[in-house]
Order: structure tokens, then sequence, then C-alpha cells
């Protein structure tokens, strides 16, 4: 590795003061659990020296660890799911029976339940760009640039994940 690539720990550091707070709530919204969140920021900052040699010269060092958070995200996403589907029954059994609140707080609450629910359906690809772009609403050239794939391919992406999520959605109305 050249000097000029190389990272010290001091850059290390900058780095995670000048962006861990956009990592922590863009893992957030992959994850949807603060816990989660706050591993894959740690992880993103881990593995930021091993991939500042894929760093571009049009990239940032931002794009880079949106990337590296992506990547990791997509293990954590799949073991969500999976704790998810066990248990969803007990979870909708114990919404049943809880005290009720306030009717709004409830609306919330299920309306919550069903995309995450919706979210841990889609592939990890779709799920990426939907948050990219309609969470945290970047255009389609910034999600591009950060997940290293061409635009043309978020665009393709963000318009079959939002067809998947009206689909469960209109899905779970008519039953």
């Amino acid at each position: 590795m050249s000097e000029d690539r190389a990272i010290t720990h001091v850059d290390i550091a900058t780095a995670y003061d000048e962006h861990h707070e956009r990592v922590r709530a863009f893992a957030r919204r992959l994850v949807g659990e603060e816990s989660a969140a706050e591993d894959l920021v740690q992880e993103t900052f881990i593995s930021l020296p091993a991939a500042l040699p894929r760093l571009r010269a049009e990239g940032t060092v931002r794009s880079l660890l949106l990337g590296i958070c992506a990547n990791h995200a997509k293990h954590h996403v799949r073991a969500a799911a999976r704790r998810r589907n066990k248990l969803e029954h007990y979870r909708q059994s114990s919404l049943l029976n809880e005290s009720s609140g306030p009717e709004g707080d409830v609306r919330r609450s299920q309306l919550r339940e069903r995309l995450q629910v919706a979210l841990d359906a889609l592939s990890h690809e779709h799920r990426v760009v939907i948050v990219l772009c309609a969470v945290e609403e970047r255009s389609s050239s910034e999600a591009a640039e950060i997940l290293a794939i061409p635009e043309a391919t978020v665009r393709t992406r963000l318009f079959h994940a939002r067809r998947k999520l009206r689909e469960a959605f209109g899905e779970e109305e008519a039953s």
C-alpha cells in the first residue's frame, strides 16, 4: 500500500468522528434495531482500512462507508428475518392481549410491524435501494455511487422493490 493510500489510527478516528452518525442512521434503517445498528457501525469502521483501496477517485469516504455497511447488513438482515418469521405468531397474539392505548399508537405500531415484515421479505439488494432512495431520499445516482453499481440497476431494483411492497400491503389488506 502506498503512503498516500495508507490510513493511520488518527485517520480512522477522524473518519469515525465525521461519519459515524450518518453510518449509524443508515444501519438503523437497514436493520431496524439500535443494538444491531451499533454492531454494524463497529464492523464498518473496522473494515475501512481494508476497503480503502476500493475507493475510487470520484468517490467519497462516506459513500465507501455506506457501501461497507450495506454489505455487513446483509447477514444481520437475513438472521433478523428468520427470527421474525419464527416469532411472528407470538408477536401478533401478544399485540392482541396488550392493554389498549390510544388508537393512533396502535395503528402506527401495527403499520411499523407490517412494514418491517414486508421489508424482510425483500432481497437485500432491494431493501438497501429502498432505504437509500425512499427513506434517506437519496438520488439514484447517489445510491449507485454508494453501492458501486450502475444507476440503471438502482432504478430497476427500486422499481421492483416498490412493486413488491405494494403487493405485500395489497395482499394483507385484501385478507
